[in-house]
């Protein structure tokens, strides 16, 4: 049996018709059952939905041979293990940094000023500012980013932006991108090996979806 992890939220719902373009369909609808692991309409395959950050991790250590990653996720997660074939190009939008708009980023990146940063990509915000070589303090949040320059406890922020709307509403603006992001087709590597006649079939299967 092979076991594919879904994340949880938006990426679920936009890889749905993808899985079906490829022949996947889930035997019941994962929104509307408590079960956690669900058939599909091909028999040798089931589905896991986990939480977003959670599918990498299922991933390589081999709890599901296949998943769908955000690619902010696999940035955060380091991708050791993980095999990645296909971009599915959904989930479309940016890791980017934003800071108030009335606050001069360039001019205090210039100056060589020590940033307060909030964020819940701390491993990719540490790289890129490293890459920069920008010294910054990060500050790690869960949630509501958009809040921390507004209440005084960060300078900018490191989020996923898709239309700005947040952003704009909270009199923020992006000032530099990190990277784009999509989501992709991730696989154990281990398995990969063990079941490369299968997986290798899925794999195409999916990826032939993608450009239809």
């Amino acid at each position: 049996m092979i076991t594919l992890a879904l994340p949880k939220g938006r990426i679920f719902e936009e890889a749905l018709p993808l899985l079906a373009r490829a022949g996947i369909v889930p035997e019941e609808s994962p929104t509307q059952t408590r079960k956690l692991l669900i058939g599909t309409s091909v028999a040798d395959l089931r589905i896991v939905v986990v939480r977003a950050s959670d599918v990498p991790t299922y991933v390589q250590y081999g709890a599901a041979e296949l998943g769908i990653a955000g690619a902010d996720i696999l940035l955060e997660h380091g991708g050791d293990g993980l095999y990645q074939p296909v971009d599915l190009s959904i989930g479309h939008c940016r890791l980017c940094v934003a800071a108030p708009s009335g606050f001069d980023y360039a001019g205090a990146v210039g100056r060589g000023a020590r940033l307060r940063v909030a964020t819940k990509y701390v491993q990719a915000a540490r790289e890129f500012f490293a890459r920069k070589g920008v010294h910054v303090d990060l500050i790690k949040l869960y949630g509501s980013m958009e809040l921390a320059p507004l209440a005084g406890l960060a300078d900018a922020i490191v989020d996923l932006v898709s239309s700005g709307a947040t952003l704009r509403a909270n009199n923020l603006v992006e000032v530099e991108q990190i990277a784009p992001i999509s989501s992709r087709l991730v696989v154990n590597q281990a398995a990969y090996k063990t079941q490369r006649t299968r997986l290798a079939a899925l794999i195409g299967a999916l990826a032939k979806a993608v450009v239809q």
